[in-house]
C-alpha cells in the first residue's frame, strides 16, 4: 500500500497571487487555495519527500510531519529547491543526515546553491546535513523502489517519480516516448497542469487532460496549477476519473 499526501498543488506564484484581484484569488475557495508544488509519499512506512519548496515549512506544520526518509528532487527551480534549508529541522530530530536525489544537473546545482548542506554535522545539527546521490535509472530507499521519470520541462531534461502505483509528474511539457512505458498500471497519478492557455514548459489544461487519458491511472489528480484554474468552477467539466488536487489531499493506493 502506498499513500500520497498533496503538501502543495500550486506554481511559482501560489494561489492566491501576491497583490491579485482576479476572482480565484479574492474569493479565496478551498480548492482554490495552494501552496508550491510538493508531495510526501509514504510506502512500507519509508516517508519519501518530493521537493522542498519555499513554502515547506508551513506545510510541514500544517501536516504535522515529523520525519523525512529522503528527498526525491524533479529540478532545481526555487519553487521546488529554495526551502531546502527547512530539513534542517528533520536532520535534527531525527540525528542523521537525509539523502537527497536528483538527476545530476540538479545535484550539481544543488552542491553548488547550497553547499553547505554537504558538510559533516556538528554536534548541534544546527543545518541540514544531506547526502546527494544523482540518479538516472531505478533505486531503492530502505528498500523502497523508486523510479525515476525522464521528463522534458521546455528544454530542460527532469525527473518525475513513481513508487508503487503513484506517481508524480510536476513542471512537464513533453513526456519522452521512452518514458510511457514506465507510467503504466498506475492507480494514483499526479500531473502538471499549469493553465487553461498553452505554455513553453509547463502542460495546458487540455494537454493534460490528452495525457492523463493515455496514461489510464485510475485516478489522475491535476497539480502546479497558476490562478488561471478555478478548480471549483472547472472541475465539472473533466473526465471522469480526472480531477484538481487541492493542499491536504490524502489518497491511498491498494
Amino acid at each position: 500500500m502506498t499513500s500520497a499526501l498533496v503538501l502543495g498543488a500550486g506554481s511559482s506564484a501560489g494561489t492566491p497571487v501576491v497583490a491579485c484581484t482576479c476572482p480565484v484569488c479574492t474569493e479565496a475557495h478551498p480548492r482554490n487555495l495552494r501552496s508550491r508544488a510538493s508531495c510526501l509519499i509514504e510506502h512500507q512506512g519509508v516517508q519519501l519527500l518530493v521537493d522542498t519548496g519555499p513554502d515547506m515549512r508551513t506545510q510541514m506544520l500544517r501536516e504535522k510531519v515529523s520525519r523525512v526518509d529522503a528527498v526525491l528532487y524533479t529540478h532545481p527551480h526555487a519553487d521546488h529547491l529554495n526551502g531546502i534549508d527547512d530539513l534542517r529541522a528533520f536532520c535534527f530530530r531525527q540525528q542523521q543526515a537525509i539523502p537527497v536525489y536528483g538527476n545530476p544537473f540538479t545535484m550539481r546545482n544543488i552542491e553548488e546553491r547550497f553547499g553547505y548542506v554537504t558538510l559533516p554535522p556538528t554536534a548541534h545539527w544546527e543545518r541540514p546535513v544531506l547526502t546527494l546521490n544523482p540518479v538516472e535509472a531505478p533505486f531503492t530507499v530502505q528498500g523502497v523502489q523508486v523510479t525515476p521519470i525522464p521528463l522534458l520541462h521546455g528544454n530542460w531534461p527532469i525527473l518525475g517519480y513513481r513508487v508503487g502505483k503513484v506517481a508524480w509528474l510536476t513542471d512537464v511539457s513533453t513526456i519522452p516516448e521512452s518514458s510511457w512505458p514506465l507510467l503504466e498500471g498506475l492507480e494514483l497519478l499526479f500531473l502538471d497542469c499549469l493553465r487553461q492557455r498553452p505554455h513553453h514548459t509547463h502542460m495546458s489544461l487540455d494537454e493534460a487532460v490528452v495525457a492523463a487519458s493515455r496514461i489510464q491511472a485510475q485516478q489522475t489528480w491535476f497539480i502546479h496549477m497558476t490562478h488561471d484554474i478555478d478548480a471549483n468552477a472547472l472541475r465539472t467539466q473533466l473526465p471522469d476519473g480526472m480531477d484538481f488536487a487541492w493542499d491536504g489531499l490524502r489518497l491511498t493506493t491498494s
